[in-house]
């Protein structure tokens, strides 16, 4: 039977995931699926004493941790990668009990995250209608003929959290008159005109811009200096 490849000494107990069929130098069992090498021999886990270990796989560290933290006897499980020439670690054989304490831990601190999501869910919704109620506030401040549902449109549009657009901006939220503005006339553009369509049809971005531009302009002036009836 060829030798196996002494895995580098660490702290702790060691298992082995072996390459080949291994079978145990003391009571022959095999192929062995894990085992313990004691003065370069195979062990099986029953005769190293482990057999009554289960074993969890790597991925979860925070379980990882306190499964072990609640067994009194633990092992690291490693498996030699040729390709990098190493072992590596695959998981960690624990005490059945332990890893159900483990888990249980595991599952109250998740319902803690869960509860928390939710009020910062809360918290942030709450925050955001106060945001586009500011933001509509300025537009109605800015452009007063502007009817108050369109302005509440505008708003809740622009300031949409993780959009990108300008009412997320930092100059939205410090709600600047440039960002208010442009976020009306993005708002007239696509609903009072045919820049859309135009877009559509092929016509060039700037070139859509420019036909659209006096109807844009003619709407701003409006809601500027008429102070509308609707909302």
């Amino acid at each position: 039977m060829a030798p196996l490849a002494t895995p580098p000494p660490r702290t702790g107990l060691l298992v082995i995931q072996p390459l080949k069929r291994r079978h145990c130098a003391e009571c022959h069992a095999g192929p062995l699926q894990m085992l313990v090498l004691e003065d370069g021999a195979p062990r099986c886990l029953d005769c190293a004493d482990l057999g009554h270990l289960v074993f969890l796989p790597r991925g979860d560290t925070a379980l990882t941790r306190r499964a072990r933290e609640e067994s009194a006897l633990s092992a690291v499980v490693v498996r030699f990668n040729r390709r990098k020439g190493r072992y590596e670690r695959q998981g960690v054989l624990v005490e059945e009990a332990g890893l159900a304490r483990a888990e249980e831990r595991c599952l109250a601190d998740a319902e803690a995250r869960r509860r928390r999501r939710m009020r910062d869910a809360r918290r942030r919704a709450l925050e955001d209608v106060r945001f586009a109620e500011a933001f509509a506030a300025e537009i109605r401040r800015l452009f007063p003929g502007c009817p108050a549902d369109r302005a509440r449109e505008i708003a809740a549009h622009a300031s949409v959290r993780g959009s990108g657009r300008v009412g997320r901006s930092a100059a939205g939220r410090a709600l600047s008159e440039v960002a208010v503005t442009s976020a009306v006339v993005a708002s007239v553009r696509h609903v009072d005109t045919p820049y859309d369509q135009l877009l559509m049809s092929g016509v060039p971005r700037h070139e859509a811009r420019r036909r659209i531009g006096a109807v844009v302009e003619t709407t701003l002036r409006g809601w500027r200096t008429e102070v509308s009836e609707a909302g």
